[in-house]
């Protein structure tokens, strides 16, 4: 019975650190990464519609992101979305596809992506929180004994213990990442 709370402690919170770390992903670091491009959208005949489902995203220098649609006539859609998007870049159409040049990072910028990544893990936190206290309440109808029911609420908290580590050290290296350029 242990291992079954423990077990399903630990599946819900490894998907709570892979959602946070998919968000943190969308986070550019002064270099090209097709991810920052993962919350831009297109409206493509109605449809919000994510440019990776209508292009061939590619990064054929350290700073450039290279977007060639399967539809040449959403070029203008694409170049719009990503400007509308607020990433801090700037795309080029060149008739063929799109292509993103990769500005380095000012200070300032730094230090806003760096408060940024400090809200994702606050929501990395807040979300190891939930996922213990359902938990528990789930432990506490399950009528457990007493002590039985302690016991897994340590082990629990140990392992609630260990994920806010892994945050704070995902955190740290992408704080690092972005501030070391």
């Amino acid at each position: 019975m242990n291992k079954d709370y423990i077990f399903l402690t630990k599946e819900k919170m490894n998907k709570a650190i892979e959602n946070m770390e998919e968000r943190l992903s969308t986070i550019r670091a002064g270099r090209a990464n097709p991810n920052m491009l993962d919350n831009v959208y297109v409206s493509y005949y109605g449809t919000p519609t994510q440019i990776k489902q209508l292009a061939t995203i590619s990064v054929p220098e350290a700073r450039q992101i290279n977007i060639k649609p399967f539809d040449k006539s959403i070029l203008g859609a694409i170049e719009k979305a990503i400007f509308e998007a607020n990433l801090g870049i700037t795309p080029n159409n060149n008739g063929e596809s799109v292509f993103i040049t990769i500005p380095p990072l000012t200070e300032e910028r730094r230090r806003e992506l760096v408060k940024q990544t400090k809200e994702y893990a606050e929501d990395g936190r807040i979300a190891i929180r939930n996922i213990r206290r359902d938990i528990l309440d789930e432990l506490k109808k399950d009528g457990l004994s007493e002590d039985v029911s302690k016991n897994i609420e340590e082990k629990i908290q140990e392992v609630v213990n260990e994920y806010n580590k892994k945050v704070e050290l995902i955190i740290k290296e992408k704080d690092n990442e972005l501030m070391n350029i």
